[in-house]
């Protein structure tokens, strides 16, 4: 119910807002300013996201978790949709959540609402294959050792 409203609000929000600054400001310099915030975003969009990017590398490299790196890059990422939308209040939206004290507060209230019960990590160690090695594939079969039947190559005593 509550993405109902939002999917009829937000259009209607939109249709009044330019409405409003169009017959404030004209046709032209609306056009011009739903333009110019849309290149704008996209190069703010572009500078976060790579900062986040990095941020989401490190916790990786420090073994650190992740959760707070991926939560922003998603914020911003939907910041930028928020942005390439033509409207005044998906750009203000948008804007809004590129400022890391509002993605924090975002974060610091979903928290609240979500109570992690089980976080288990799991290690093993891999080998790497290295590509100069050979690989050979194969199917195998698990014998059981119990099962008291003599395999291939044994002889009872």
């Amino acid at each position: 119910m509550y993405l109902l409203f939002v999917f009829l609000a937000v259009p209607l929000i939109e249709i009044a807002l330019f409405i409003k600054v169009g017959g404030a400001i004209g046709l032209w310099w609306t056009l011009a300013i739903v333009v110019f915030t849309a290149v704008l975003g996209t190069r703010l969009i572009r500078a976060q996201g790579m900062m986040a990017l990095n941020d989401l590398r490190r916790s990786f490299d420090e073994l650190r978790d992740p959760t707070e790196p991926l939560a922003h890059g998603a914020m911003i990422l939907f910041s930028g949709a928020l942005l390439l939308t033509p409207g005044f209040f998906t750009d203000a939206v948008g804007f809004a959540l590129l400022f890391p004290p509002v993605r924090m507060a975002i974060l610091r209230y979903i928290r609240s609402r979500v109570q992690v019960t089980e976080f288990t990590v799991h290690t093993e160690t891999v080998r790497p294959v290295n590509p100069s090695e050979d690989v050979i594939e194969g199917e195998f079969e698990e014998v059981d050792q119990n099962a008291g039947s003599l395999g291939p190559g044994r002889r009872g005593h």
